[in-house]
């Protein structure tokens, strides 16, 4: 995977962003940023890993079962299959995509992520 000051530059914004939207209590903006924060995070276990974790306390506030449940499982897998570099290319991280199924990258991302391309 693709390990650039660019692409680590674009996750730390999404990663403000989300922040900002999560402390407003803009949930979807802050789920939507975490989204976009994964697929930019996915070589680096900690980033990886912090973006699940904030998905999870989003699916808390909203009492989202499946979300949690979804959350929990990739918080425990997440860090280790960033260092393995086993991830699929595009995959947004949230508890309504299988975690193994690649997703096309959107098209403001995917020069940072060229080689994850599915």
């Amino acid at each position: 995977m693709t390990k650039t000051t660019a692409r680590r530059e674009a996750y730390d914004r999404e990663t403000i962003l989300a922040r900002i939207a999560f402390a407003s209590g803009d949930l979807a903006e802050a789920f939507y940023r975490l989204e976009r924060a994964h697929i930019l995070g996915q070589p680096w276990a900690g980033a990886h890993s912090w973006t699940h974790w904030m998905m999870l306390r989003i699916g808390w506030r909203r009492r989202d079962a499946r979300e949690i449940r979804g959350q929990i499982l990739r918080l425990a897998a997440g860090g280790l299959l960033s260092w393995m570099d086993q991830l699929p290319a595009g995959n947004t991280g949230g508890a309504d995509v299988p975690p193994t199924k690649p997703l096309p990258l959107p098209s403001d991302l995917a020069p940072l992520c060229q080689d994850l391309a599915p």
